[in-house]
Order: C-alpha cells, then structure tokens, then sequence
C-alpha cells in the first residue's frame, strides 16, 4: 500500500492594528470573528503578497506585511468533516492607510476594531486569538 500524505489548503492571515492599536476583525457565514485573508493560490507571488491583497479587497487598508506570527491548523466542524483542515499562517501587518475607515466587503458579514482586552470574549478560534496576542506582544 502506498502512502499518500493528506493536502490541506493554506490560508494566510494578517493582524493589523488601527491607529488606537484596535484589531481588525471579520464576520463569517459562521458567526465567527476571523482575520482578514484568506487561501494561498498556485498564482499568488508570495504569502506576504496575498495578506496585502487581501486584506485590501476585504477591508479597503493598504497594508505592509511583516513577521511571521504563528502557524496552526484549524479543523472546521470536525463532527461532520472530520478530514477537512486547513493550515493557518498568520503575519503581523502595519497599516499604511491609518486614516481610513475600514469597510467591509461582500465576503463577510460585519467588520468590527477590537482592543486586545475584548479579544478573549470573542467567538472565533483560539489559535487566531493566540496570533493577535503574539502581535500585541511585539508592539
């Protein structure tokens, strides 16, 4: 029998803090807040090119992608999918549009600034919560 090794997609995620040191954060289909990002594609230049992308088309910032913060595997709905992960990469982001609002785009629900004080009240994976913490960290 041939091993073959299990393929997960990879989403990259980026922490970006606004001018009062609030986390952006986004609604999903889920309830879960998450941060902005999203899946590594054969076609993009580089993770820290996707987070840029990305977090433009989803909130509007321009930002620039810096540290690499954590790497964590998150498992969606394990009760019904129990193959189903995906491998999280998360980089610390400095804001290059400080003045402007964010806005949330057709992908998610809401977008909401948060302290790191509410952080842990959220409804969202810990292993994110564990990635904003390391960036506050470094601040």
């Amino acid at each position: 029998m041939t091993y073959t090794p299990p393929t997960w997609p990879v989403s990259v995620k980026g922490v970006a803090l606004d001018v009062r040191g609030r986390v952006l954060l986004l609604k999903n289909e889920r309830e879960e807040w998450e941060l902005p990002g999203g899946r590594l594609e054969a076609a993009d230049a580089s993770p820290e090119r996707t987070v840029e992308r990305e977090l433009h088309e989803e909130s509007g910032w321009t930002v620039k992608t810096g540290p690499l913060l954590d790497a964590w595997i998150y498992q969606p709905l394990p009760q019904t999918r129990p193959e189903r992960r995906v491998v999280i990469i998360t980089y610390g982001c400095t804001v290059l549009t400080p003045e402007a609002a964010p806005v949330v785009s057709h992908e998610h629900r809401e977008i909401g600034l948060f302290t790191a004080s509410e952080i842990p009240g959220l409804t969202m994976p810990d292993g994110y919560k564990q990635s904003i913490a390391t960036w506050y960290g470094r601040m």
